[in-house]
């Protein structure tokens, strides 16, 4: 079996001359990082889908903390303000100022607990509500134009690997008493 050297300087893989002193690690063409490869994709992919993403916001005039934020009350409006803020693990602090933005923008507002007036539920606004509308077309735009080249059952597979990955990834955060 042939076995590569990996050339550090520039990430490619070379055959040895003859007078080449022989590699210290030897793997076979197949074993090469495979799996270093794989996190650094993944890395990349997430990294650039973000500085993508934070493009096509850029019009709406949303960060993408605030994405974030609006994103998630779409999902659970009314939501206590220190739930949502352990629930997207941010400090209750840096959530409070980020709330306070989007309600100064008239994106949310905070009202006070029917039952306990010390809590505050985070409401969005008709105002809200237009610019999640306007989010999400944005966002299926990007979302067309990232998955291009991809047929339907390759996006499904994509998704449906991407959320066990995701499972076992919390599973071992769950293992381990990563917070």
């Amino acid at each position: 079996m042939d076995y590569i050297e990996t050339d550090k300087s520039s990430s490619r893989s070379v055959k040895p001359s003859a007078g080449t002193p022989k590699p210290k690690t030897k793997r076979a063409p197949d074993e090469i990082n495979w799996d270093t490869r794989l996190g650094f994709l993944m890395h990349d992919v997430s990294r650039l889908r973000r500085t993508v993403f934070d493009e096509f916001m850029k019009p709406l005039g949303v960060t993408r903390s605030q994405w974030w934020v609006l994103a998630y009350l779409s999902r659970h409006d009314g939501m206590i303000q220190s739930d949502l803020a352990d629930t997207l693990e941010l400090g209750k602090a840096a959530l409070g100022g980020l709330i306070d933005r989007l309600e100064m923008s008239d994106f949310l507002q905070r009202k006070a607990d029917a039952t306990d007036r010390r809590v505050k539920r985070i409401y969005l606004t008709e105002k809200g509500v237009k610019i999640i509308k306007e989010m999400r077309n944005s966002n299926h735009e990007m979302s067309e134009r990232i998955l291009n080249g991809l047929s339907h059952p390759e996006r499904q597979k994509l998704s449906e690997m991407l959320a066990l990955i995701k499972v076992n990834l919390i599973s071992i955060k769950d293992e381990r008493g990563i917070e």
